[in-house]
């Protein structure tokens, strides 16, 4: 099994980060549009935002740490597809990370404007790097308008994907999804 990236696919590593945080980002954008229905008297409604804030932080490590990742390896060839499809590609994947990177640094700052760290699941406390009084507002509505942002990127790139593996019948999708073709 390859752990790095190579030409010929993706490794363990680039596909583990990207199949995580491709189920956990559209399940906080889901646990986001419904906490933010909760009342006061809700069970869920101190439990529903600190999962949100614990993932949002543990992705945010995660989106780091595959940044880095994306740099030190090589990139699959595109040769299957068009110049066009190609381009669009890069762009897409490539404005992935300033958006989600953003998106989480929103949330971040909603959480941490009152000075206090943010708590990871009990685990460990990311600390407050500013104490803004009033910031949770207008963080909470740059937040808000990238996550909805980056749920129309999703969308698109799960169509392209769909639509490379479908009706294109390439191997784009299987490549992220099993890794290169085995060479023996």
């Amino acid at each position: 099994m390859q752990i790095g990236d190579s030409r010929a696919g993706y490794g363990l590593v680039t596909r583990l980060t990207h199949w995580t945080m491709a189920l956990a980002i559209p399940a906080l954008f889901a646990l986001g549009l419904w906490m933010v229905t909760l009342n006061y008297y809700s069970p869920y409604y101190r439990i529903a935002p600190d999962i949100h804030r614990s993932v949002g932080m543990l992705l945010l490590f995660l989106l780091v740490l595959r940044f880095a990742w994306r740099l030190a390896n090589p990139k699959p060839d595109d040769a299957e597809l068009s110049a066009f499809e190609s381009v669009a590609a890069r762009a897409v994947h490539w404005g992935f990370y300033p958006l989600l990177f953003a998106v989480m640094v929103s949330g971040y700052l909603i959480s941490s404007a009152d000075g206090r760290p943010v708590e990871v699941f009990n685990w460990f406390g990311v600390p407050a790097l500013l104490h803004w009084k009033g910031l949770e507002e207008p963080a909470g509505k740059v937040h808000e308008i990238l996550a909805w942002a980056t749920m129309i990127l999703v969308v698109l790139h799960a169509a392209a994907s769909l639509k490379h593996h479908f009706i294109d019948h390439s191997s784009i999708l299987k490549r992220m999804w099993s890794g290169p073709p085995s060479t023996s």
